[in-house]
């Protein structure tokens, strides 16, 4: 058994490349508490912290060939990597975050319409009643200036009429409509 404390980093990620458990435990005496305190600088929460610090260990011990001594130092790998993922994770809960928010008010606006065609729904079906409960002649006048887009003039060549009768049955028939609506409930 060798006394990993005399080892330098380069030598005990060789053991850890090996399966060595204690050369494990010995990198993370070493460099533990400063990948924590990067990752929680950055995160600003503990347990993010502690799991990021997990996440960058738990690699190391995974591929320990992906720590290249001629690189730089073992401390410095272990911070850019914590360093990279607290980033990322970062980025991601402000993606999250955004997506969040733009689904909430693409609901909310979904929900809004849906209140609004029930809504239109229901007044179209109100008016359709007033409509039906007019006198005919008021009906037809209505129904051609309204629904089907025609002036005054055009309304009274299409129903035989003067123009002053058709403006009065027009007015007289929105007036009861109103009435209707009014009293069934439906406000103006």
């Amino acid at each position: 058994m060798e006394d990993l404390e005399e080892l330098g980093d380069a030598q005990v990620v060789v053991l850890v490349g090996r399966y060595d458990e204690r050369a494990f435990a010995e990198i993370y005496r070493r460099h533990g508490r400063s990948v924590y305190g990067l990752a929680r600088r950055i995160l600003g929460d503990a347990t993010e912290a502690e799991d990021l610090t997990q996440e960058v260990f738990l690699r190391l011990w995974q591929n320990p060939a992906g720590f290249d001594p001629a690189r730089g130092t073992l401390r410095t790998y272990l911070l850019t990597q914590a360093h990279g993922r607290a980033v990322d994770t970062i980025r991601s809960k402000t993606a999250r975050a955004r997506r969040e928010e733009r689904d909430a008010r693409s609901t909310a606006t979904a929900s809004y319409d849906l209140e609004r065609e029930v809504w239109d729904l229901a007044m179209a079906e109100h008016v359709a009643g007033a409509m039906e409960a007019l006198p005919p002649e008021e009906r037809a006048a209505i129904d051609l200036a309204y629904f089907g887009g025609h002036t005054y003039r055009e309304v009274a060549k299409l129903l035989s009429a003067p123009e002053g009768t058709v403006k009065s049955r027009i007015r007289n028939g929105l007036h009861r409509m109103r009435s209707m609506l009014v009293e069934g409930g439906v406000p103006r």
